[in-house]
């Protein structure tokens, strides 16, 4: 902590040290650095210029953070500075706004914390860790009048004594509550610092010599953990999830909202975080998407268009034309209308399986988005999916994967570093099966009895936890702490609903087109020149010596290249024991994605980290499925 000497009207007098004011880069004549400063800290659009112009009146000097293209204010409020900084969400150096933001929160004497009252969820956090760097905070809730009009009612009082800092209600249009600012400022003090942070606190006193810069060497700030010479701490992943539940816990005790909708809004809002109301309420959710995309699209719709409008009407009638002109036997005719033809299988997949499927499911995302329940979702299991190296937003590719492994990959780009990207990407490819895929595992698993689903489950779950465990240990860096906005509760809007949903269905198809055909045109090139025997060939005595199946099986792991579900609907005709039905479906679960799959992570990868993961399914799968095959068979 600070050492301080008496003096200064709103705050502590100067530091003994005064080396933390090189941080601020102004060059201050000495009575300068006797005043006290006191920062404006908020995350983004929570009205801190608004204070800022009130209290600094026509003193400003606006200047770029040494070193960045960064700005801040610095201003006078009577015989203090003020600082006006960018707005963050959080006080670290995962850029160079939040980097400036942290200099002038060391420097500072007195914190005026100004807060959304709207979105206290995401705002607290913020507050929260400002208490545990044991800074002097005072709390001024902001847009108090959108929270009468929004139907909320904030218990201040409550909110003061969980926080142990001072609270004042504010309306900043309006200069409401700015008469209370000098009070805030002379009131501002310390607040109650989580007990277990607080001794391991202490410990790195001695080498840091602030409370504030010890917090921040625990979290793994890496700049500040230079500064002294020491190497980041590793406690970022537990004090941030701990102050999140600490978040929680206060907003569910201080926030109410009036009327009896929003209190059922409210209620169903804090049951989807936690612990014994989220799962039922997630199995819930999931038990729904799987009614509506699994089961209505996947199967009855799908079904119909892939059918009736793809193999009965389009293949025929393109096939009518092509054959006008080529030949059926000739290589071009193969590649055109074959079995892989570019402009039949590849044209029904796209437009008659996988656009209805990718309707339903970005239609499911909107609902889940816009009713509020999906970033209560990504909160809810944010610390499950820390344990395997993701944070809660991964929740959105992993659950659209078990409709589309190919638009999930694509979704990827939401994550919050490259590392995160990388291991969702391989959990995906590796171990989520996609819709189609399910139907006919399903089914598969039906005729083979309970005993037989049992173990094919707990195989791939075992697959799913142990690729992103094993990425966590291996590959370099952290898990990026999840902080989102957590909205209201309500029913979705339709227009906003569709809206996004036909934004995100057409980007997708805009993106994904090309590299279907791509991939198409490559099996077809392999058909015609004979490399697509000679790999079913190759294959064959893996999948009767090891894997102990029929010959004809390789043949689906050649089609489960070309379409997942291909690859599983093969294994219908084959004559096998319950025992093979489970290595069998296990391998082709675990087996390489599908070429568009691959085309797409090959575009959002790299060639490279595509052909390792790639590379490592064929081995997985066959290594995985051969080891039960010996123990099952």
């Amino acid at each position: 902590m600070h050492n301080h000497s008496t003096g200064g009207e709103y705050g502590p007098g100067p530091h003994k040290h005064i080396d933390q004011h090189k941080h601020i880069g102004i060059e201050l004549a000495q009575e300068e650095l006797t005043r006290p400063k006191i920062a404006l800290i908020g995350n983004p659009n929570v009205g801190k210029s608004l204070f800022f112009n009130y209290m600094s009146g026509m003193y400003v000097d606006v200047s770029n953070y040494p070193g960045t293209t960064i700005e801040y204010t610095r201003g006078r409020f009577n015989s203090c500075d003020v600082f006006d900084t960018p707005g963050v969400y959080g006080i670290s150096s995962f850029n160079e706004e939040e980097g400036v933001t942290r200099d002038v929160v060391l420097d500072a004497d007195i914190i005026l914390n100004i807060v959304d009252a709207v979105h206290l969820e995401r705002d607290l956090f913020l507050t929260q860790q400002l208490i545990d760097m044991g800074k002097k905070v005072a709390v001024m809730l902001n847009f108090m009048d959108e929270v009468e009009k929004a139907g909320l009612e904030i218990d201040t009082k409550l909110l003061s004594s969980y926080l142990g800092v001072p609270v004042f209600r504010t309306t900043a249009t309006t200069k409401q509550g700015f008469d209370q600012i000098k009070t805030a400022i002379e009131q501002a003090r310390m607040g109650e610092q989580d007990g277990s942070l607080h001794h391991k606190v202490h410990t790195m006193l001695s080498i840091t010599g602030s409370e504030a810069e010890a917090v921040l060497v625990l979290e793994g700030d890496e700049v500040v953990a230079e500064r002294h010479g020491v190497k980041p701490g590793t406690e970022r992943e537990n004090l941030y999830i701990e102050r999140r539940n600490r978040v929680n816990l206060i907003i569910n005790a201080i926030l109410t909202e009036k009327g009896v909708r929003k209190h059922i809004a409210t209620t169903l809002g804090r049951w989807a975080v936690n612990t014994w109301t989220g799962i039922p309420m997630l199995l819930v959710a999931l038990y729904l998407i799987y009614l509506f995309v699994g089961q209505l699209v996947a199967q009855d719709l799908v079904s119909f268009t892939e059918t009736k409008l793809g193999h009965e009407l389009w293949e025929p009638w393109i096939k009518g034309i092509v054959t006008q002109y080529v030949s059926l036997e000739s290589w071009l005719g193969i590649i055109l209308v074959g079995e892989f033809g570019v402009v039949t299988m590849t044209v029904t997949y796209l437009l008659f399986l996988l656009l209805p499927l990718v309707i339903a499911f970005y239609l499911s995302l909107a609902i889940l988005e816009d009713s509020g329940y999906l970033p209560r979702l990504a909160t809810f299991v944010d610390r499950s999916l820390n344990a395997i190296g993701l944070n809660g937003s991964a929740v959105i590719p992993l659950i659209l994967g078990f409709g589309c492994v190919t638009m999930a990959t694509i979704t990827t780009r939401l994550l919050g570093s490259e590392r995160e990207k990388r291991i969702s990407t391989a959990i995906l490819q590796f171990a989520i099966p996609c819709s189609a895929q399910i139907a006919v595992v399903a089914a598969l698993l039906t005729g083979a009895g309970f005993q037989a689903t049992l173990i094919y489950t707990a195989i791939i779950f075992t697959m799913f936890v142990a690729i992103g465990t094993i990425l966590h240990r291996i590959l370099p860096g952290q898990t990026t702490p999840l902080l989102i906005d957590l909205p209201p509760m309500r029913l979705p809007r339709f227009d906003n609903v569709i809206r996004k949903t036909a934004f995100r269905a057409y980007f997708f198809m805009k993106e994904a087109t090309p590299w279907f055909f791509a991939g198409a045109l490559g099996v077809g090139i392999m058909q015609v020149t004979g490399l697509l025997t000679v790999w079913q060939n190759i294959l064959a005595p893996f999948t009767t010596g090891w894997l102990q199946l029929p010959r004809e099986a390789a043949t689906t792991f050649v089609m489960g290249i070309v379409r997942r579900d291909f690859g599983a609907a093969g294994l219908y005709n084959l004559p096998l024991s319950p025992n093979q039905i489970v290595v069998s479906l296990v391998t082709i679960t675990l087996f390489t994605p599908c070429i568009a799959s691959l085309m797409v992570m090959v575009k959002e990868r790299g060639v490279k980290e595509a052909a390792i993961v790639w590379t490592g399914t064929w081995v997985v799968a066959f290594l995985v499925g051969g080891i039960l095959s010996q123990i099952l068979i």
